[in-house]
């Protein structure tokens, strides 16, 4: 071979090897990007986001509702993404969360009182469906008195944060195929993640179906609604505990049923009716079906989900209202509860500090991989381990390629 013919095949290969660099190096913000790392901070709870945000502990969180809207009603955050639209690409949309969820037990000894708190939990979904500012103003009363949020120096009004945020949560108690699909694309979202490595981890199609799902509560309480004649459970022998989320508003349908307990009782003979009316977040209420007083039902509150189902495992709970995931995982360890149906799907985001260059997620993903090139990784906070944000957060950044630690 002589020099020219050589010299034009070395330039061949190193344009060829150019272009095919150019075709597989990975891209940020695309499936496959295998730099960059962000730190997620589990603070036990949403109540410190804001504060965190606020004073720059962290770069930004991901929460559901409505601390999403106080990082932007207050301006201390942008949103990146609502939950709906985190990666992969169509995999959230109207994605399950809050779930209604009972204990074998309790269902095996008392289904009428199952079957009549399910038709509250049915009933307050719908009223907040259909007033949406007079549910908006009982939340804002039950969550902080109607007083401001407030975090160090930062205030915001508390019913124009709930007014806004209530408007990106779909309340919906209907177990269809897409929200049953949705839960199943849990399940695989965290095996793997690691998080389900027992009871569910080898079974698929009806088996999955028949350990996590017991649909009678709500066929029962809606065909009792349809007909205005809920049946009157035994009396209870001792209180029954319902769990609940501090803070919330995914389980805003049973707390405006039992703030609203006079027209539920008028409407439909059922009620939740406090012990004290005049208390803002009751923790003692009486079922009341028919007029008969079937017995204590105490409202017991949480800081998230995984600590909401810990309750159920060790019966200090009967009843929970919390994120599909942390029931999924708690199922999977062998906690004898059923998922009943849906409270919500939707309802959560991921913000990021005002100001930053992260407006939708590839700018997000962009500015992980510049902020770890730099020596800073990015350091975003979620609930609680295991909880529906963590674990979507986690997927969507291993969709990214992120590599993800622990701050």
């Amino acid at each position: 071979m002589n020099t020219r013919l050589l010299t034009l095949s070395l330039l061949v290969l190193v344009v060829t090897g150019l272009a095919c660099a150019g075709c597989t190096t990975p891209q940020p913000g695309g499936n496959g990007t295998k730099n960059g790392t962000v730190a997620i901070l589990y603070s036990q709870g949403v109540g410190p986001m804001p504060n965190l945000l606020a004073t720059k502990q962290v770069d930004g969180y991901i929460a559901w509702q409505p601390f999403v809207s106080i990082a932007t009603e207050s301006k201390i955050g942008q949103v990146v993404s609502n939950s709906r639209d985190m990666p992969p690409a169509g995999t959230w949309y109207d994605h399950p969360c809050c779930v209604v969820t009972a204990r074998d037990d309790l269902l095996a000894t008392n289904p009428d009182f199952v079957n009549a708190i399910s038709a509250i939990t049915i009933l307050g979904d719908t009223y907040v469906t259909e007033h949406p500012d007079e549910a908006a103003d009982i939340l804002a009363d039950w969550l902080v008195g109607k007083a401001n949020f407030t975090y160090g120096n930062v205030s915001v009004g508390s019913v124009g944060v709930v007014n806004d945020a209530i408007k990106t949560v779909r309340y919906t108690t209907e177990p269809t195929d897409d929200w049953k699909n949705g839960t199943r694309r849990f399940v695989t979202a965290q095996k793997e993640l690691g998080i389900v490595q027992g009871r569910l981890a080898n079974v698929t199609g009806a088996e999955l179906d028949e350990i996590l799902f017991d649909f009678g509560p709500y066929e029962s309480a809606s065909q009792m609604i349809a007909q205005k004649n809920i049946v009157t459970p035994a009396t209870l022998s001792k209180p029954v505990t319902l769990g609940y989320l501090k803070a919330d508003m995914h389980s805003g349908g049973l707390l405006v049923a039992i703030k609203k307990y006079q027209w539920m009782n008028d409407n439909y003979g059922i009620m939740l009716k406090p012990r004290n009316v005049a208390e803002a977040k009751p923790e003692v209420c009486d079922l009341v079906v028919n007029g008969q007083t079937v017995g204590e039902v105490r409202l017991i509150s949480a800081n998230a989900g995984p600590e909401l189902m810990q309750l159920a495992a060790t019966n200090n709970i009967q009843m929970g209202f919390a994120g599909v995931p942390p029931a999924i995982a708690t199922i999977d360890r062998g906690t004898p509860i059923k998922v009943l149906h849906p409270i919500n799907t939707e309802g959560s985001g991921l913000v990021a500090a005002a100001g930053s260059p992260a407006n939708d997620w590839p700018s997000f993903v962009q500015w992980a991989l510049s902020r770890s090139t730099e020596g800073k990784p990015l350091v975003i906070a979620a609930p609680s381990k295991g909880s529906i944000q963590d674990v979507m957060l986690r997927y969507s950044l291993k969709d990214a390629g992120i590599v993800i630690t622990e701050g």
